[in-house]
Parts: C-alpha cells; structure tokens; sequence
C-alpha cells in the first residue's frame, strides 16, 4: 500500500483516533500524520501491533497545541534526515511519546486533593512506596532508551526525579493518562519501559 496520509486534527483535547481512522495504518509504505500527540501516538500503536515500527517510516505535522509543539521541538520536526527513534511502550498495548501520568482513580477534576496508594520502582531504584499525588513520567528524547520519572508526594512538595528504563508500578486502583488520553478504567499495574528492541522510524 502507497502513502497513508490521516488528518486528525479535529480530534478534542483527550480524545484518541477511532480505531475505523487508524484502519488503513497497519499496511501502508509510509504515514503522514496531521494532529495532536496521541494522533501520533495511536499511529504507532498500530505499527507496534503490526511489528512494523522500524520499516514504515511516520512523518508528522504537529498540532497547535502547547503539547504538540513541545513535542515537535524535542523531535526536531522539519529538520534533519529520517532517523531511528526510541519507542517507549506500556504493557497494555501503548505507546508514550510525550507525557504519562499515575493518579488517583477518578475523572481527572481535583487531581491533586486526592492520593493513590502504590508502590514503584524505576529499574532497581524504589521511587514511591506509600501514599503520593501523582508520578508523571517522560520519554527522553536527548538521550536512548531513557525515561525520566517524577513522583509527587504532596503538592508544593520537593518532588523525586529519576531517569531510567523502565518504571513498573502496583497500586491501589489508579487512573492512567497516556499523551492526555485516559485509560478506560483503571488499574492496579502498570508498566512503561524504553524498548531497546523496538525502534521506530521519523521522517521529519
């Protein structure tokens, strides 16, 4: 299948692709894609689920929101040759390029009132055992395979920040945002990890 170009820049703040959008993604030659971070995001899901990251090259035109652009300055979009880049996933079948975050189950409003009772560990470092507020966590992208971890304990409280691999975690349920998407329901594990296995190509 030729080029597969997808404009999703309708897309509201929060809301993924429809799977129906995506269908044509898995066999194509090369994507183009028009939108926010998780119009990126859900494109490479999809080429992750084929195992096709590295052979079908994604170019994108960001969005015009702060996290897109935020993003396109990190990946350098516009400049540069194609290049190979980090692919940082979870174990329900994500992918994470910009911004994740742990929390307290709920729908997002008062965040920060409420806690989550976990227990994390970044590679073999424990970052939180106990009740916190949040952990937000990072693809960074000036180095490989790395993630950068934040956990806040209490809000207007110094914060811990790690870089590693891979951040595993048990809780209490918790709500998960992936590139400002919620997760469905929430959860009691997670995982997100810098896949030094899996690669995926930019053309920016």
């Amino acid at each position: 299948m030729p080029s597969v170009e997808l404009d999703l820049r309708r897309l509201e703040p929060g809301e993924a692709p429809r799977p129906t959008q995506l269908e044509p993604v898995g066999a194509a030659d090369a994507v183009v894609v028009r939108g926010p971070v998780p119009a990126l995001s859900a494109v490479l899901a999809v080429l992750l689920r084929a195992g096709r990251t590295a052979e079908v090259p994604v170019a994108w035109e960001p969005g015009r929101d702060k996290a897109s652009a935020a993003l396109a300055r990190d990946l350098g979009i516009g400049s540069g040759d194609p290049r190979d880049l980090t692919l940082v996933r979870d174990d329900h079948g994500g992918v994470l390029l910009h911004h994740g975050r742990i929390e307290a189950a709920g729908d997002g409003r008062r965040s920060l009132s409420r806690r989550v009772g976990l227990q994390a560990h970044h590679d073999d470092i424990r970052v939180a055992d106990g009740e916190i507020t949040r952990i937000d966590v990072r693809p960074d992208w000036t180095a490989v395979d790395t993630i950068g971890v934040t956990v806040m304990t209490l809000p207007l409280r110094p914060t811990r920040q790690t870089s590693g691999r891979a951040l595993q975690v048990a809780s209490d349920p918790a709500r998960i945002v992936r590139d400002g998407v919620a997760y469905p329901r929430p959860v009691t594990r997670w995982t997100w990890y810098a896949d030094d296995r899996v690669r995926w190509r930019l053309q920016p």
